[in-house]
């Protein structure tokens, strides 16, 4: 249960129904985001960012109910001061059984669920969901370009187009990301929506990319660690391969001699 939020927030959001059509995948474009590729790290500033775009907007309709709100200090995500961990938890209130009753959050606890029923969790979105596909549907490219699920997130956002249809009571809005091209979510975004402390750039692109950005590392917070420790694996093995060769060597170095001399 989130505390307080801007009325401006949830009348951006609107009541965001679950996303549902059925039709060919949509038009989504590859970025260069800093996470990708073997050697890819998250970017601190960016997953700050893509919080706050989080917390002023899709937090008025969408939970983060797997995630810490300690893991915002941890190396390789956000990692904001401890003080200010502890005073974003504030921000939040949360369901105590002990004490049958709401609370105020604190660091220990895992961001409140979806405030709506209807509103999908966002965790694991950036892995539940896939942007390329191709070609033909085998997936081919998801070897050059990634699974895509930040640029599919990303999509989403920028994908408006401002037409409107209602069907049976619901109103869907035009997205030329979004499967079958109809979604049943509202535009959350636009230029100039949410304001840096750093004046970093606030059009929708740079929005929908650091929103991507953020919800990327939710569903993967120790990326980072993992390819390090990929990284140092595969060195490891490397020398160990080596060692291996020339001890083979070493060993058979007398036998081939003999054979030598005998021939």
């Amino acid at each position: 249960m989130i505390r307080k939020i801007t009325l401006s927030a949830i009348a951006a959001l609107g009541l965001a129904a679950p996303a549902f059509a059925a039709g060919d995948t949509g038009h989504i474009e590859d970025h260069a985001f800093s996470f990708e590729g073997p050697f890819g790290t998250f970017d601190q500033m960016q997953l700050q960012r893509g919080l706050k775009v989080y917390t002023e907007v899709c937090s008025a309709c969408h939970g983060l109910r797997y995630v810490p709100l300690r893991t915002l200090g941890d190396a390789g995500g956000p990692q904001l001061p401890e003080d200010q961990v502890r005073a974003y938890a504030e921000f939040y209130e949360v369901f105590d059984p002990e004490l049958e009753d709401f609370r105020t959050a604190k660091p220990t606890d895992h961001f409140p669920p979806s405030s709506l029923a209807e509103a999908p969790d966002l965790s694991l979105m950036a892995k539940a969901r896939a942007g390329f596909h191709g070609p033909y549907g085998l997936g081919i490219n998801q070897f050059v370009k990634g699974m895509g699920g930040a640029e599919y997130i990303s999509a989403i956002l920028q994908g408006y187009t401002g037409e409107e249809k209602e069907e049976a009571g619901t109103i869907f809005y035009e997205n030329t990301a979004f499967p079958g091209g109809w979604i049943a979510m509202a535009p959350p975004l636009e230029d100039g929506y949410v304001e840096f402390d750093d004046e970093h750039a606030n059009d929708l692109a740079h929005l929908a990319e650091d929103t991507a950005a953020f919800l990327m590392w939710t569903a993967e917070p120790k990326q980072n660690a993992r390819k390090e420790a990929g990284f140092v694996s595969v060195l490891f093995l490397i020398v160990l391969s080596v060692l291996l060769y020339l001890t083979n060597k070493r060993v058979w170095a007398p036998v081939k001699r003999r054979d030598e001399d005998q021939s």
